[in-house]
This record gives C-alpha cells, sequence and structure tokens, in this order.
C-alpha cells in the first residue's frame, strides 16, 4: 500500500543531522511519498528486483548496481517498479559531505535526482559490504571495538554517537566514490531543442506508457510533422524508433530483475505483440527475451 510519510511519523524522513540507514526488501505495492522532501539526503542502492524514484518532475528506474541519490527539500516517491515482483534496496538518510557534490553532478537528471547507473557489476559486491560495515558501524559507541556485523534480521539503524556517524559516512563516501568514479556518465547533449529534451524524458520515464508521435508532439505543443521532423532532426533517430529502443532497455531490466512472464514483460515494456516483442529482442539483443533471462550468450550491437 503506498504510503504518504508526511502522514505518519514512523515513515517520515528523519531530522537533518542523524545518519540512518536501513536495507529492505519489499513487494509490489510499496511506496512512500513525501509530498514535501526531507531535510537530509537519501541514498538508495538497488541490490535486487526493480524501485521506480521520482523526485520533483524527474523520474528514474533503479534496478540492480544503480545508485540513485536524491538532494533534500524536494517532493519525492519511490516504489517496487509497476510489473516488478519485488525490489531489495540499501538506503541512508544523511547530510552529504561537500566532497561528494562533484562526484554527483555529471549524473544529475534534474530536480536534484542524481541516477549513478551503471556501476560495474564487479564493485558490486564490494559496495554492498560497504553498506552491511555501516549498518554495523551505526551502533558504536566508542567503548569497544566496532562491531563485526550487524545482528541478524537487523533492517535498521541510526548512528547516534559522533563516532558511528563519522564511521558510517566514511563508508557511504566510499559507496559514492566507487560508483561515481566508475559508472559511465550521461552524454550531455549541447543545443538539443528543450522541447526534444521534454519528449526524451517522457519516453525515459515511462517506456511502455502507449506513446504515439502525437501525444509526444502534444506534450510539447507542436504539430506531429514537425516534432517528427525536428526530433529525427536533432536526435538522429524518428521518435518511434527512440520509444522502441527504450522499451526494449526496459524489457531487459524486468527479465534481469523479476520473474514476471515473457507476455508480461512484453505488456509492461509496451508491447501489444509477445511475438513481435520477441523479434525485435533478439534482433537488440542477440537471443530471445527467454535465453537472456537464463544469462544466454549475446552478441554486441
Amino acid at each position: 500500500m503506498p504510503v504518504d510519510a508526511d502522514a505518519l511519523p514512523g515513515t517520515a524522513a528523519p531530522p537533518p543531522g542523524l545518519v540512518v540507514i536501513g536495507h529492505y526488501d519489499q513487494p509490489q505495492g510499496y511506496a512512500i511519498n513525501r509530498p514535501h522532501g526531507a531535510e537530509s539526503w537519501l541514498v538508495l542502492w538497488t541490490t535486487g528486483g526493480l524501485g521506480r524514484v521520482r523526485q520533483g518532475a524527474t523520474e528514474t528506474s533503479a534496478g540492480p548496481g544503480d545508485l540513485v541519490v536524491l538532494a533534500p527539500g524536494r517532493p519525492h516517491h519511490y516504489a517496487v517498479e509497476p510489473g516488478a515482483p519485488a525490489w531489495r534496496f540499501w538506503w541512508v538518510h544523511c547530510q552529504a559531505r561537500p566532497s561528494w557534490i562533484p562526484w554527483l553532478r555529471p549524473y544529475e537528471t534534474g530536480d536534484g535526482l542524481y541516477a549513478v547507473t551503471p556501476t560495474p557489476a564487479g564493485l558490486h559486491g564490494r559496495v554492498d559490504a560497504a553498506f552491511r560495515r555501516m549498518l554495523a558501524d551505526a551502533r558504536w559507541t566508542g567503548d569497544e571495538p566496532p562491531p563485526a556485523a550487524a545482528p541478524p534480521h537487523d533492517r535498521v539503524a541510526v548512528a547516534h554517537t559522533a563516532a558511528a556517524r563519522e564511521l558510517a559516512l566514511s563508508a557511504l563516501e566510499e559507496v559514492v566514490l566507487l560508483a561515481t568514479a566508475s559508472a559511465r556518465p550521461p552524454v550531455r547533449r549541447h543545443g538539443v531543442d528543450a522541447r526534444v529534451g521534454r519528449a526524451e524524458a517522457l519516453i525515459a520515464a515511462d517506456p511502455g506508457a502507449p506513446h504515439t508521435v502525437r501525444s509526444l508532439a502534444a506534450s510539447v505543443s507542436l504539430s506531429p510533422s514537425r516534432f517528427a521532423h525536428l526530433y529525427t532532426q536533432q536526435t538522429g533517430q524518428s521518435p518511434m524508433r527512440a520509444l522502441r529502443a527504450a522499451r526494449l532497455r526496459h524489457a531487459a531490466r524486468l527479465l534481469e530483475g523479476s520473474d514476471l512472464s515473457v507476455e508480461r514483460v512484453a505488456a509492461a515494456s509496451g508491447f501489444a505483440s509477445p511475438f513481435h516483442f520477441n523479434r525485435v529482442f533478439r534482433a537488440r539483443y542477440g537471443v530471445p527475451p527467454g535465453v537472456y533471462r537464463a544469462g544466454g550468450p549475446m552478441v554486441e550491437e
């Protein structure tokens, strides 16, 4: 059930200054909505399944190995991705160290949302270990050695002491540095018409929606013919070709992070025909969707 966190103290964001860390494994239907945002930064690292994160008007999906960071003071919402059975993720509320901002800046997608992706698979174990260390270190009082591990089945910890906060933030700094230094920042394109950029954002936010040239054109106040010409001229591909590529990427993420059948993956990604989906997926990834999910060989495009 979606939760309006501003109305429930148990799910409200912690006050600034605290470092709170947790690990959740949430089923379909889980959602947190903070209409007034939070006073602290929120860091999300996905370990399994798929999530959907929105801040202001900017939205991104979150799959395994994706680091999503939300700046404070803006409305945000995050939930299990529609169509995915679950979302497993680490989360941290804290005040970001100033040194992190330049590392994150290349990954800002708008409205204070930073999507650091893709982080190489070889680093996922080290990042996960840093989060587990954070969960244990948050309990350190300074009177004895830091705990080697968090108690079994413990999901949330608050770093109350200054020493515990510094240890936790140091581990989180390692996470931010590893992810931002190894992922590939999105290519910034100069001179792209703002209307084309808005259409691209609409496609990226929900590739499975029933977009058409007409609906996208209307969303940016252009005629369909003018929009199609401008989009193709500035991006090198037609709007529908771009939409199909986005849908295929979305389908690949669902195959990787969910147990949905191939038919349901096709429908959730905007493909009306499973036969057509199989054909275009194989053309893009070199193998049928079922083989892709099983980790079969792929050809590079």
